[in-house]
């Protein structure tokens, strides 16, 4: 085997791992356009149909001030981090039953963890 690719083994290796089970930004930009008929992010983002998602991470659900979120949103207690996000995206009605979000969630893991990653450049965007 040549010394270069025994150099760019471990490096392609270690890229396949992180998409496999990381999800990447722009893949979960492009899964995010099925939730920008409600959900805003960026600089300007704001609750209209449903809340803005602006530094999502660590967030108690149903806090922002410029949405009017469903009581059940508001009781649920979920602070929203990668597990809680996800189990809400495959399911948001078995989640948080009661919630008014009109969405029945996404199977596809692959999905979930690229929109996660999506999300999370969002983050210290207020």
């Amino acid at each position: 085997m040549r010394p270069t690719l025994l150099l760019a083994l471990p490096l392609l290796l270690a890229l396949q791992a992180c998409s496999d089970t990381g999800g990447r930004p722009v893949d979960g930009a492009l899964a995010f356009k099925k939730c920008a008929s409600c959900h805003a992010v960026g600089p300007n983002a704001s609750g209209a149909f449903g809340p803005q998602l602006n530094g999502l991470f660590g967030r108690r659900a149903g806090s922002t001030t410029d949405y009017a979120y469903s009581d059940a949103m508001k009781r649920s207690g979920i602070v929203w981090d990668d597990a809680t996000l996800a189990a809400f995206l495959r399911a948001p009605h078995d989640v948080v039953p009661g919630t008014r979000m009109r969405f029945w969630g996404i199977g596809d893991e692959r999905e979930i963890a690229a929109l996660l990653a999506h999300l999370r450049t969002y983050q210290d965007v207020r």
